[in-house]
């Protein structure tokens, strides 16, 4: 049984006795792993994906309603709705990246070349 501890700013925390998970379900799956167990493959999800990037609001709302549409086509419509209903963009991102993959990630590294060499005991360190 979770008990609940007061902390010293007055808020609380909820502990989970051992052996006891407070997230039962556990994390959602996304949505092309759900269609990928529904016997799609791959290529048919990420050409579906691509179609329905470029549909307007109006579209996606008729494929949703649409009795003859596919599940991957209502899954990816109800996505990209319920993403646009949120103001997030997490579903977009996720089937962006399925389709096209991520963006090539760079980092500037500085050095300034310079080599220490200290002499203890007539050793050489560098």
């Amino acid at each position: 049984m979770a008990k609940q501890e007061i902390q010293e700013h007055g808020g609380s925390l909820t502990r989970p006795a051992k052996g006891e998970t407070m997230n039962p379900n556990g994390r959602p799956k996304k949505y092309v792993t759900l269609l990928k167990e529904s016997g799609y493959k791959l290529s048919e999800i990420n050409d579906t994906i691509q179609v329905m990037m470029s549909m307007d609001l109006e579209e996606l709302a008729e494929v949703y309603k649409n009795p003859k549409a596919t599940i991957l086509e209502k899954t990816i419509a109800n996505a990209m709705k319920k993403s646009l209903e949120k103001g997030s963009l997490y579903s977009i991102d996720t089937l962006l990246t399925r389709v096209y993959g991520k963006p090539k990630e760079t980092a500037h590294v500085t050095t300034d070349n310079k080599i220490e060499v200290v002499f203890v005991k007539g050793k050489t360190i560098l």
